[in-house]
């Protein structure tokens, strides 16, 4: 006798396929419930650096390299023209002021001296023979003026004569007024003629100044074109080092060209360039410092050069008290150039969060540093070791400052 089978139910028929569906279905759930979330990136601990947030003593400064130099460096240029004839200082010798450097040749100016040196003796003889004829003259003007004065005396004698004849009758009155008339005319004769002797004499007095000055000015002529040969000798203008000497024997150069330098070694500073972001902060007087075998020294700025050059600009430093041992030309030395006074400031260290954010967010990690997120936030000054952070941080938080060219677009972080 066949026996009736009951008909299961459709749930117990269908369990496998239900379950089946009910997991493809969860797991559909789960794919979009990630894609609608945050990105998030899985980061090892050990290849990043997390850093506290904290108030604490920010100094804002820059740190550069600079290198020393000497304080003074002065160029030797030619004062004539001519061909280097021999060279007597060689490079990296030590000069002192006064001391040859090189001698020029110059065959033309040779010859321009000796010229002026003939015009001179020509002059010369000139004025002897013009003040010889001079002087001859002024002989004879006194004697003209002797012989004048002597008759102007006769003169006045004859005429007192004339009139003690007149007085005691001897002579008429018709013959003492052609005596007085005859005194009066020899008189303004002889008065003209000293007026006229005395000019002479006073033009003789001038021309033979004139004279002196002409002789004395090709004299001068003469002693600047010899100072000119001594031009040729090239000397040291100040104690120091013969840095370069840029000729050759043989070499033609000409006045005023630049033939070496000579560096003052009694002092030094220290040259370094800055990024054109501190051109309106970086004044003379700033100090500085300068960190050598564990010892600091002091420096400040006494020359900024406002032009900028491939975006930096030049700063030269000096020395304020002790300087560092075996300093020399050419030695580097990390320089911290202070921009202010250390004042109290919400700060977090450097990192290369700043390159790939541009400062404008950063990754804070949670309290069990499991997991970090992406909060904005406001960077204000810097040095080279802490960044000042103007808003969304608090003192005490942690984030992450290192490691950012590999968080992608990441919105969060999960750190193992």
């Amino acid at each position: 006798m066949d026996i009736k089978l009951e008909k299961r139910p459709w749930y117990i028929r269908y369990r496998w396929t239900i379950v089946a569906g009910t997991a493809f279905a969860v797991f559909l759930i789960y794919v979009i419930i990630l894609s609608l979330g945050p990105s998030r990136f899985r980061v090892d601990k050990e290849r990043i650096q997390i850093a506290e947030v904290k108030d604490d003593k920010f100094m804002e400064y820059v740190d550069v390299e600079g290198l020393v130099q000497p304080i003074l460096t002065i160029k030797v240029n030619t004062r004539e023209a001519g061909s280097v004839l021999r060279i007597v200082k060689d490079e990296g010798s030590l000069v002192k002021k006064g001391d040859t450097i090189l001698v020029l040749d110059n065959p033309e100016l040779i010859r321009a001296i000796d010229d002026q040196r003939d015009e001179w003796e020509k002059q010369r003889y000139t004025y002897k023979e013009r003040e010889i004829e001079m002087e001859q003259k002024t002989l004879m003007l006194k004697q003209q003026t002797l012989t004048s004065l002597y008759e102007m005396n006769s003169l006045k004698k004859k005429m007192a004569l004339e009139n003690e004849e007149f007085k005691m009758g001897i002579k008429s009155k018709a013959e003492l007024e052609v005596a007085q008339d005859e005194f009066n005319f020899k008189l303004k004769k002889t008065t003209l003629e000293m007026e006229s002797l005395q000019h002479d004499s006073t033009m003789t007095v001038i021309r033979k100044e004139l004279l002196r000055n002409d002789l004395l000015r090709e004299q001068k002529k003469y002693e600047r074109s010899t100072e000119r040969l001594g031009n040729l000798v090239v000397k040291a203008p100040i104690d120091g080092q013969l840095s370069f000497v840029r000729v050759t024997p043989g070499q033609q150069v000409s006045a005023g060209e630049s033939m070496a330098e000579v560096k003052v070694l009694d002092a030094y500073k220290i040259h370094t360039q800055l990024s054109e972001y501190y051109i309106d902060r970086i004044t003379t007087g700033l100090p500085a410092t300068v960190t050598y075998q564990g010892k600091r020294f002091s420096l400040k700025i006494t020359k900024v050069v406002p032009e900028v050059k491939d975006r930096m600009f030049d700063v030269d430093l000096i020395f304020t008290d002790e300087i560092p041992e075996n300093v020399r030309v050419g030695k580097s030395f990390r320089v911290q150039i202070e921009l202010g006074q250390a004042e109290k400031a919400l700060v977090m260290p450097r990192g290369n969060f700043y390159q790939q954010t541009g400062g404008q967010w950063i990754f804070k990690v949670n309290a069990d540093k499991t997991k970090a997120v992406k909060v904005p936030v406001t960077i204000g000054r810097q040095n080279p070791k802490q960044y000042e952070v103007m808003e969304g941080l608090q003192p005490g938080d942690l984030v992450i400052t290192t490691g950012y060219d590999t968080f992608g677009d990441a919105e969060e972080l999960i750190l193992k």
